[in-house]
């Protein structure tokens, strides 16, 4: 579920964001109703951070911007844990379809079980794994 936190940064940058931003606004408005206006006003400013961001060339900013958010959802979470499904739909529905492909495969997420036993080895990876050796 954090990786809501970058999906959000991510979509701050595409055409549709003021979409996006209307759904998150939207979904603080039914967590927690008194601090929606304030959440509005920090995603536009951190949009352009973002903007400003990309035009530079700073990854870095957008790194540290969706590590802040990942926090803040996080902490949430932890106070309204009802709240997961709600930010899993806003994930789905608003946030992740716009980001380009290598974005998208960024924010999703990837649950991985394995079990091993005697010599058996289990090589597991979300993403490209390249095995070398004997």
């Amino acid at each position: 579920m954090l990786a809501a936190g970058t999906a959000l940064v991510g979509a701050m940058a595409t055409d549709v964001w003021q979409q996006a931003r209307t759904a998150t606004v939207d979904l603080w408005r039914r967590i927690q109703p008194a601090r929606a206006d304030g959440i509005g006003a920090q995603l536009d400013d951190l949009r352009a951070q973002v903007l400003a961001g990309r035009e530079a060339g700073d990854a870095d900013t957008e790194q540290a911007l969706a590590g802040a958010w990942r926090l803040h959802l996080h902490e949430l979470l932890r106070a309204n844990p009802g709240f997961a499904a709600e930010l899993r739909q806003l994930l789905d529905e608003h946030l992740t379809p716009p980001l380009p492909e290598n974005e998208q495969t960024r924010v999703r997420s990837v649950v991985m079980r394995a079990e091993a036993r005697d010599n058996a080895r289990v090589y597991m990876a979300g993403g490209d794994q390249h095995i070398t050796g004997a």
